[in-house]
């Protein structure tokens, strides 16, 4: 079952949701620096995942074209009305005693559907029916769920549909995406992906820093941009070489 592993991911961020819920309310110094801690780590996790490519050109023209893009479509703007619809849905004002379902949703979102896992995970379960990197996946979420619905709130829990619709439609797209691309192919689109989400998320690491608002999820058709750059540079490759 090709959705398999991406159930289980979105039930693992449930229930980790669920039990940061059930915490008990700390006071705003721990809050605080639990989020920094946070925000560190992923910070960190970022730059980790962005050295990953060195063709910085193509990051750069990626997030260029795909922050246009996304400024465009107003996705940012777009996933905090989502948030605050879902907000309205449980009759809360605009913050409950745990966070805001819009900071929550927004923020979680954008941390479980970004990176290699998010992508290589369900291409594998899409592929070969094997979940493994989902399985590991899901623990990690369903830990940061602990901590992010702790702080965060219910919004968190929320953002389970954002990673099963996310990664379902890649694990259903695989088969056809397995004979559009080769294997070498798919590794090159895979590491440009990783880059280009590397940096995304060191821009969720400092939103939760709160160094500076930044509108990373504008900059989400950066990552299909990063995709599509890899076949684009082989086919102006191959053309530039026969021409010369």
């Amino acid at each position: 079952m090709a959705l398999w592993g991406t159930i289980v991911n979105a039930i693992a961020i449930i229930v980790g949701g669920l039990l940061g819920m059930l915490l008990p309310r700390i006071s705003e110094g721990i809050k605080s620096t639990v989020m920094q801690g946070l925000g560190l780590a992923i910070t960190v996790l970022g730059i980790t995942m962005a050295l990953k490519s060195s063709q910085i050109v193509l990051v750069i023209i990626s997030l260029v074209i795909g922050g246009i893009l996304g400024e465009l479509l107003r996705i940012e703007y777009r996933l905090g009305q989502l948030g605050d619809w879902l907000q309205a849905k449980m009759r809360k004002g605009a913050s409950d005693q745990h966070g805001s379902v819009s900071e929550g949703f927004v923020t979680c979102t954008l941390v479980y559907c970004i990176g290699a896992m998010a992508i290589l995970g369900p291409l594998d379960s899409g592929l070969r029916h094997n979940h493994d990197i989902l399985y590991t996946k899901s623990l990690l979420d369903g830990f940061l769920s602990i901590i992010f619905a702790s702080t965060l709130g219910v919004g968190v829990i929320f953002s389970a549909v954002s990673v099963f619709v996310m990664q379902g439609t890649v694990a259903l797209a695989a088969t056809v995406i397995a004979m559009a691309f080769s294997q070498a192919s798919l590794d090159a689109m895979i590491i440009q992906i990783t880059a280009v989400g590397g940096v995304l998320v060191i821009g969720v690491g400092i939103n939760i820093l709160q160094i500076k608002k930044i509108n990373v999820a504008n900059m989400l058709p950066a990552l299909v941009i990063a995709a599509a750059a890899v076949p684009l540079q082989n086919y102006f490759s191959a053309w530039w070489d026969r021409l010369f």
